[in-house]
């Protein structure tokens, strides 16, 4: 008992303090919670600024140190390597190049099919007619009318032809009038609706000069469309002769009292039409 009242104060406290500190370790849950916590970096981050301004500062080199770099590269003279260069190339002896090599290929687009014999002579005749009816047309505009004045003509006469073109027949009567035309009962634009057959009726009294000086009336019948307008064309100009002969020669040198006969062939026995004959088989 004496002993422990002897104690000094500095050694009770310590004792106090060590009580203290065993409850703490002793405990299951310390090691893990102490672990759990992350390990802090002694070293102090330095602050925002400090990083800026060391970022500057090395691009502030790298800048210095590519700038001294290319102003050796800029002090070197370019112009002397190109002379050698082209010596160089001179001195090497040159290969066959095949001409053309360098260039590029073209698409070539597939050839359209091959057209039978029969559809390639249809579309020869088809330019032809058209290639035809564009001369007449042009011979038509350039022609100018005639010199003289048409002749005169009694109020009640009548001058008859007949015009053949094809299977087409046309009945042509010419009196004095104004130019009206009257084909089957109708105008010459409601029967004829495309100008190439208008045109082509109006042909032989634009060449004369009686435009505008007779009435025509028309019965035509028989064929096309087309084959009617070269009819009514061939009996206006054979109506024109009987009204003043001398217009025959100016007429018949345009082709406008010639018969164009052409019709189409007709069909042989045993034939499919009138020349083509069926396939033969040997067997």
């Amino acid at each position: 008992m004496a002993d422990d009242e002897t104690k000094t104060p500095d050694e009770n406290d310590e004792g106090q303090g060590a009580q203290d500190e065993a409850p703490q370790d002793a405990g299951p849950d310390a090691g893990e919670t102490s672990s759990a916590l992350p390990a802090e970096d002694p070293s102090p981050s330095p602050p925002a600024s400090e990083a800026e301004e060391a970022d500057a500062e090395s691009q502030a080199e790298g800048e210095e140190s590519s700038a001294d770099e290319a102003a050796p590269a800029a002090e070197e003279p370019e112009p002397a390597a190109q002379p050698a260069a082209e010596e160089r190339k001179a001195e090497e002896p040159k290969k066959d190049v095949i001409p053309g090599a360098d260039l590029e290929p073209i698409a070539v687009e597939p050839d359209a099919p091959e057209l039978s014999a029969e559809e390639r002579a249809r579309l020869e005749a088809e330019e032809e007619e058209k290639a035809r009816r564009e001369a007449e047309l042009d011979a038509a505009e350039e022609s100018d009318a005639a010199s003289r004045a048409p002749a005169k003509m009694d109020s009640g006469a009548r001058f008859l032809a007949t015009g053949k073109r094809k299977s087409s027949i046309a009945r042509v009567t010419l009196v004095p009038g104004d130019g009206k035309f009257e084909i089957n009962k109708r105008s010459l634009e409601e029967f004829f609706p495309r100008p190439l057959h208008q045109t082509m009726v109006r042909q032989p009294l634009s060449v004369s000069g009686y435009e505008g000086n007779v009435d025509v009336r028309v019965r035509v019948h028989g064929g096309g469309v087309s084959g009617q307008a070269g009819a009514v064309r061939h009996g206006i100009a054979r109506a024109l002769t009987e009204i003043d002969a001398e217009l025959r020669g100016d007429l018949k040198r345009r082709g406008f009292l010639t018969r164009d006969a052409r019709v189409k062939e007709r069909r042989k026995a045993g034939l499919k039409k009138a020349r083509k004959r069926p396939q033969f088989s040997k067997r």
